[in-house]
């Protein structure tokens, strides 16, 4: 797996992001997603308290979320036309590349693949893309072609899906 002297946390179209320093193949595993597991309840708190840190949480199961404070995966910014999908492997999450990845490339997932039918949060959108769905909401929420295009190259994970 590549190491993260690959990437770095650099200014892009939406303040910080995740920028590759080196291209990647498709199917490439860029990293993984490191940080501490919380509940679903330390989640909610953190909006209270933090709320960029609730912000920045990955789902990881049913009623867990990895905190990836002060980590790169603080870093990852949303796109309507994402070049990684995450990953979960023997209880970790990655991001794997869906497409290549030219150096200088920000790295950027569709926060909807990670947001299960059971989940309440929207944003709205300013990644830029053509088209750009303007909001960001769970999976199950998701256009048709696009729910469509995602489960057949399996950006959607299996926990995720679950929630349905």
């Amino acid at each position: 797996m590549p190491a993260l002297r690959f990437l770095a946390v650099q200014r892009v179209r939406n303040g910080l992001g995740i920028v590759a320093l080196k291209s990647f193949s498709s199917g490439a595993l860029i990293c993984e997603i490191d940080g501490d597991i919380v509940t679903s309840d330390e989640v909610w708190s953190f909006w209270k308290t933090d709320p960029r840190k609730a912000a920045n949480c990955f789902r990881y199961d049913a009623d867990r979320y990895l905190s990836p404070q002060n980590k790169i995966g603080a870093f990852a910014n949303h796109s309507c036309n994402p070049n990684v999908r995450v990953v979960k492997h023997t209880g970790r999450l990655f991001f794997k590349a869906l497409k290549p990845i030219a150096a200088s490339t920000e790295i950027a997932h569709d926060y909807s693949t990670l947001l299960g039918a059971d989940d309440s949060w929207i944003m709205r959108c300013n990644c830029g893309e053509v088209p750009c769905r303007k909001k960001i909401r769970s999976f199950h929420e998701l256009p048709t072609a696009i729910l469509r295009r995602y489960l057949a190259i399996k950006a959607i994970p299996d926990f995720i899906l679950a929630t349905r």
